[in-house]
């Protein structure tokens, strides 16, 4: 899709189709299509469709950031399976110029996302150009290159964001753990800035990375540690991302029952966002040192299956009591985060489809966020309530801590109670995290927005791209306070 921004009124402007946007459901100053809304019985609300004037009518509800991505979406949508290739706007900006055209680039190109390597017929768009004129609907001036670099935050946000669906929306007979390796160091190959080291079961063997080692014992496919890397010149801070990279889980032996264990090829989805975060990192140029850190394997079911009862001695030298091996997430956690805090981060975030508490105590459209810094924590909220993502604070306590004490072991790898699941899961990753890192650290439960078996806003269904943008925002936050 090619964005266009033109300099010239919206009625001298040359496109197949116009797009004109309602606010407040105010039609009055639409006197010539008064009677082709009474034919429609159009109130303002939603779309309205003019094929003989090849005008598309939209309601924008407000000049938030997520109405103008949902606006535009809705167009694009709507207008899709139309035999045109352009279709031209006018500007429309909220609070922040640069930010309205990510959005709208944004809206547009999640419009424009399918996932259908596997559909036999393939329908493609003819839509090729989005042109934007001049004219802005409440008569702002602003600046064309605050435009040009919104347009191409957009399209790279939303490249990332697309790019991280596609591997999570990968069926686990073709993405295994080496797929994820090979899809990485091809991440590399085509960004030369970013460097990418793939470390084999002996490695993890040689670093006592048993916990990650116990979950893919009954797997035919060996594991692999993904480390990717962005270091640029003048780097302010040192961020390390770490994703649970679970290309299949089965349960294990505590084995899933067969309507849970259908969409789990989405528990590799805190993997794919953190190869779309480095991925965008590395495109918007951003003077960050930034590493992902993935622990890619599958929980499977045989004879040399992890089990319950068994205890397993971590990286960081903590001992893990196995009560449930569908808590497997947290296990290769331990284990990444430990060689992840190894990089020295001035901050650590690490990204997992890991309950489904989270998702019953939040729904689907909600992540979690967890830590030990309470002013980190409402940081990274408020940043993410401008990326399009919906997050909320989920606080730890001394009292949930009490729930995952083991006695045989220093800690149990699922809580006493069934009750707050996803903090005490938080909980229990806190206990890999080193003193000097308590407040550095963020745990992001991306559960629910990961993998939806319905449309939702502007999400397809499947994969939501959850966590990229929310952190390639917060690292851009991050950037001006620093600068």
């Amino acid at each position: 899709m090619k964005f266009e921004f033109s300099h010239q009124s919206l009625n001298k402007i040359k496109a197949d189709f116009e797009l004109v946007f309602i606010q407040d459901k105010n039609l009055k100053k639409f006197a010539s299509s008064a009677n082709f809304f009474k034919l429609n019985n159009y109130k303002g609300e939603g779309i309205c469709l003019d094929l003989a004037n090849k005008k598309l009518f939209i309601e924008l509800k407000s000049l938030s950031y997520e109405d103008i991505r949902l606006a535009f979406f809705t167009a694009y949508k709507n207008l899709e399976k139309l035999n045109i290739k352009s279709i031209k706007t006018p500007s429309i900006i909220g609070e922040c110029v640069t930010r309205s055209f990510a959005c709208l680039a944004e809206g547009i190109l999640f419009g424009a996302y399918k996932f259908d390597k596997y559909k036999s017929e393939k329908k493609k768009s003819s839509l090729e150009k989005i042109i934007i004129s001049k004219d802005e609907i409440n008569g702002k001036k602003f600046d064309s290159d605050k435009v040009n670099l919104g347009l191409k935050r957009g399209e790279i946000l939303a490249g990332a964001t697309n790019f991280a669906k596609d591997i999570v929306n990968e069926i686990p007979q073709e993405y295994t753990p080496l797929k994820m390796a090979k899809d990485a160091q091809k991440l590399a190959k085509e960004n030369k800035n970013i460097l990418c080291k793939i470390y084999d079961e002996n490695f993890l063997a040689k670093e006592k990375m048993n916990a990650f080692l116990a979950v893919n014992r009954a797997s035919i496919y060996p594991p692999r540690l993904i480390h990717l890397s962005y270091k640029p010149k003048n780097a302010k801070k040192r961020i390390i991302f770490v994703g649970k990279g679970l290309t299949y889980d089965s349960g294990g032996l505590s084995l899933k029952p067969s309507d849970y264990m259908l969409t789990m090829k989405a528990d590799k989805s805190g993997a794919a966002a953190a190869m779309g975060i480095i991925k965008a990192v590395c495109e918007l140029n951003l003077e960050l040192e930034v590493h992902c850190v993935l622990g890619a394997t599958e929980n499977m079911i045989g004879g040399d299956a992890y089990k319950p009862d068994d205890v397993l001695i971590s990286r960081e030298g903590v001992s893990i009591e196995v009560r449930n091996t569908d808590a497997e997430g947290r296990l290769v956690l331990a284990d990444c985060l430990s060689f992840a805090q190894d990089l020295k981060p001035d901050l650590l975030i690490d990204m997992a489809t890991l309950t489904g508490a989270c998702v019953v105590g939040l729904g689907e459209f909600t992540t979690g966020i967890m830590g030990n810094n309470e002013e980190l924590q409402n940081e990274f909220y408020l940043s993410s309530k401008k990326s399009g993502e919906y997050t909320t604070i989920l606080h730890f306590n001394p009292h949930l801590k009490e729930l995952v004490k083991s006695n045989i072991a220093d800690i149990s790898n699922t809580a006493s109670s069934r009750y707050g699941g996803a903090i005490t899961a938080g909980i229990f990753l806190d206990k890999f995290i080193r003193k000097e890192y308590k407040d550095k650290w963020l745990h992001l439960d991306i559960a629910g927005p990961a993998y939806t078996e319905k449309a939702w806003g502007y999400t397809s269904f499947g994969a939501g791209g959850a966590g990229v943008r929310m952190c390639v925002n917060f690292l851009m936050h991050l950037l001006r306070k620093v600068q």
